[in-house]
């Protein structure tokens, strides 16, 4: 019965490839590095580390190579002009996010800035963020923010040296914490991550959030190129992103329902007399709450946190510019350390 059963697996299998290469019209495809397997595509080629797989390839094949990641299709660009033909002449028919379980789980069903395919709600969403939250103009109005947080990184660093000695110090953990408070004063205007305040565990739980957001976003799920694999045994990794998505969410939610209440009683966290991104989509909530909906709020403000949004219009936020001060001459940073 065993055997039946997989020869008549086999055979359809084979009346189903032959099928698709028979009777589906050929298509002007860039070449491909070899023979892409049935299920697996042409992952049974990749070794770490990737990138240099994909140089190597790209030095066999050519600046733009069309190869299988299980079922999907990817095209790999390698140089310059065929960058700037995909992203910049093109840039409409590339603007599609793939479908990965992240976004169904982290990104509201694939309907937020990050995860949203072209179209019309991606289009409103990206004009709301360019010209309302993440525009040049506000982000130059929390310049201060960021000087703020670095002198407070600097004094930091004093601290931990003792008697004017040498010590070791961790710098990833350092500048994680800088970069969480930059974005959280701009968020929500209120420093979320301390390690010496009373504040630290509200701090070490957003910290935690973030960390694992990039972790499980970054993380390769098999189920997202072989999909048969998600009807066969359990997914830890979407059962981590649901898990995820609702911790995101309870903390997003008591942030929005703290400001809330912060509005209602006419004393809404301002930083520095600058509205905090929260407060300007609960404005924008009070005059259309059928489209700036809490999920839709969660969404745009959780979009910040994810990534460094580069897109064709110019729409641009780089978390890294509060470090800009440690690529200073030296005059500039002996004058940062005198005010001190």
């Amino acid at each position: 019965m065993e055997i039946s059963l997989f020869s008549y697996l086999l055979l359809f299998l084979s009346l189903y490839f032959l099928a698709k290469h028979l009777f589906q019209p050929s298509k002007k495809l860039p070449p491909s590095p070899g023979l892409s397997l049935p299920i697996i595509g042409h992952l049974y080629l990749f070794k770490k580390p990737l990138h240099r797989t994909f140089a190597h390839l790209s030095e066999k094949y050519g600046p733009i190579l069309f190869i299988r990641f299980g079922s999907r299709p990817v095209l790999l660009v390698s140089s310059p002009d065929a960058a700037e033909e995909c992203f910049t002449k093109n840039d409409i028919i590339f603007a599609n996010r793939p479908r990965l379980l992240a976004g169904k789980h982290l990104g509201y069903d694939y309907t937020t800035l990050v995860w949203a395919s072209y179209g019309q709600n991606w289009r409103n969403l990206r004009r709301l963020a360019s010209l309302e939250i993440l525009s040049s103009r506000r982000l130059q109005m929390f310049y201060h923010i960021r000087g703020e947080e670095v002198k407070l990184l600097v004094r930091n660093l004093f601290r931990r040296s003792k008697d004017g000695e040498f010590t070791t110090v961790e710098m990833r953990s350092i500048f994680l914490e800088l970069t969480l408070n930059v974005m959280m004063r701009m968020i929500a205007g209120k420093r979320y991550y301390e390690e010496d305040t009373g504040g630290a565990d509200h701090g070490k739980e957003f910290k935690d959030i973030v960390t694992e957001t990039f972790q499980v976003s970054g993380a390769t799920n098999i189920a997202d190129f072989v999909p048969i694999l998600k009807w066969v045994g359990s997914n830890k990794i979407e059962e981590r992103l649901v898990m995820l998505g609702r911790k995101r969410d309870k903390f997003m939610q008591e942030l929005i329902e703290e400001h809330r209440r912060l509005r209602s009683n006419s004393t809404a966290d301002q930083e520095g007399g600058i509205r905090t991104m929260v407060d300007v989509l609960l404005a924008f909530q009070e005059s259309e709450p059928e489209y700036f909906t809490d999920e839709m709020i969660r969404g745009l403000v959780q979009g910040e946190e994810m990534v460094d949004l580069r897109e064709g219009g110019g729409l641009t936020l780089a978390k890294a510019r509060p470090l800009l001060a440690k690529c200073r001459p030296r005059a500039t940073m002996v004058n940062l350390l005198s005010q001190l």
